[in-house]
């Protein structure tokens, strides 16, 4: 009885946990690994993504200015065969954002029923990285802010 449990309990997991094999043919942004350092001004911006492993590329991020540091988890994981990015800004619950557009050297995830943004851009150029979130700002007119980052080792301080 204990066995046939367990190879039930197996069963159900493997039909909801996607497979290895399913998640390493997707198209995954490598090239997003890695340590990138920005800012302006008094203000430094910090954002660590690790490679994909297991259906899952994690990152954080963090930005710390002379008011105030902010921190944020990320990921791109498999949801339903596809990339969604996964935002937890200030360790609030994920907001998710659908893979919409890939290149060799960029990617792109909407979530249009989010407020503010709606759009999520990644795209390297060689030893930096152009990032960009957009969508309505708080009149309702589009809104765009940039990041450029460059390569950096960690704790590097900007």
């Amino acid at each position: 009885m204990k066995f046939l449990l367990a190879c039930t309990a197996g069963l159900m997991l493997s039909l909801h946990t996607p497979t290895a094999a399913a998640a390493e043919s997707l198209n995954w942004p490598e090239w997003l690994a890695g340590s990138w350092c920005g800012g302006r001004g008094e203000t430094r911006i910090e954002e660590v993504w690790l490679r994909a492993q297991g259906g899952l590329m994690l990152g954080m991020s963090r930005t710390a200015g002379p008011r105030r540091t902010e921190f944020e988890g990320l990921r791109i994981e498999t949801q339903n065969g596809q990339l969604v990015y996964q935002a937890q800004p200030q360790g609030r619950p994920g907001v998710p954002f659908t893979l919409s557009a890939q290149g060799a050297d960029f990617v792109e995830f909407t979530n249009p029923q989010h407020d503010f943004p709606q759009r999520i851009r990644y795209q390297r150029q060689g030893e930096q990285l152009k990032a960009e979130i957009s969508g309505p700002g708080r009149d309702g007119k589009p809104k765009t802010i940039p990041f450029d980052y460059r390569a950096c080792a960690l704790n590097a301080g900007g």
